[in-house]
């Protein structure tokens, strides 16, 4: 049962969110209704699927909206007679003014970077992709641009060079469930001070961003640095997942998805792209400087695995 009296509705979709709202509902506060994505089509067979937060709502009994226009008047409507006084913000879509302006204690958000660093749909990719040491978390108030309103709290952490985006994800999903109640406690004491995402960038640091991931991001392009390319792939993974096409002797072409590699120092006489292999063990791929060591992937239709199993089931005395 709720103790804090703070009305809150909460809007988020994927799991990165349900952290977030989880901690909220053990703390205790007042979720009085929960904004997610309308069901959709997913996976092979198209099955229409509730949103993460959807299932976390229902398995908690929390009202629940779905609107697929956000400007409509009839969503509008509900959201004030929930009389909520604060909106909150994690992985969710852009909102309307008319949104984002209607509770008192106003509207912030959780991005998962350092901003103003990593402003955009991606923060979490781009910054692994990126090849960066330090992260963290922001919540900030909503203003009109995106990812650019004034900053409540950041929280920080180191990052392994040998972290993927799928273990960074998770990692900050509960960071960020922590500084979503250190904001909202603040909010409710009434002891917020913000400030502005342009003076906390440093006068020799540049800006990043972080837009959307499309498929040819996700090609590996072999010429490359190969810490770059290690980079790249680790940035990727496992969700899009960096990808690479190899030819067989035969003309046959194999898409493939790679979800782990390791950088091997050798000498690459060859050309970008060339597959070394014992056809047992390992597959190497020559690059710039190095060769990237293919350690687990994904045959286009086939499940992810690693790379010995690859090499068995495979007639790889046919690789280029």
């Amino acid at each position: 049962m709720a103790t804090n009296n703070i009305r809150i509705i909460f809007m988020g979709t994927p799991d990165f969110a349900v952290a977030s709202l989880s901690a909220l509902l053990e703390h205790g506060y007042d979720v009085c209704a929960v904004v997610t994505a309308p069901d959709r089509p997913a996976g092979r067979g198209q099955k229409i699927r509730a949103s993460a937060v959807k299932v976390f709502a229902s398995n908690h009994s929390l009202p629940i909206l779905q609107p697929d226009n956000l400007k409509d008047t009839d969503f509008i409507k509900q959201l004030r007679a929930y009389k909520a006084k604060l909106f909150i913000v994690v992985a969710f879509r852009m909102l309307p003014e008319e949104v984002w302006g209607m509770p008192p204690l106003g509207t912030f958000n959780l991005h998962a970077s350092l901003l103003p660093q990593y402003r955009g749909a991606a923060p979490i990719n781009r910054t692994i992709m990126n090849g960066d040491t330090k992260g963290g978390v922001t919540s900030f108030f909503l203003r009109h641009e995106i990812d650019t309103g004034n900053i409540i709290f950041r929280e920080e952490t180191d990052i392994d060079f040998r972290e993927t985006a799928g273990e960074y994800h998770d990692r900050l999903m509960y960071l960020g469930a922590l500084l979503v109640i250190k904001t909202v406690e603040a909010i409710k004491e009434g002891n917020v001070k913000t400030y502005r995402q342009d003076d906390l960038l440093p006068e020799d640091e540049t800006l990043k961003k972080a837009p959307k991931i499309h498929k040819e991001d996700c090609r590996i392009n072999w010429s490359g640095d190969a810490e770059n390319i290690y980079n790249h792939i680790r940035g990727l993974s496992p969700y899009p997942g960096a990808f690479t096409e190899i030819k067989t002797t035969d003309g046959k072409e194999l898409y493939l998805k790679v979800f782990l590699a390791e950088i091997r120092q050798c000498r690459c006489d060859t050309e970008p792209g060339t597959v070394m292999t014992d056809y047992k063990t390992y597959l190497n791929v020559c690059c710039k400087n190095a060769c990237i060591s293919l350690l687990e992937l994904q045959q286009s239709g086939k499940k992810r695995m690693p790379i010995s199993e690859f090499l068995m089931g495979l007639n790889t005395s046919s690789l280029e």
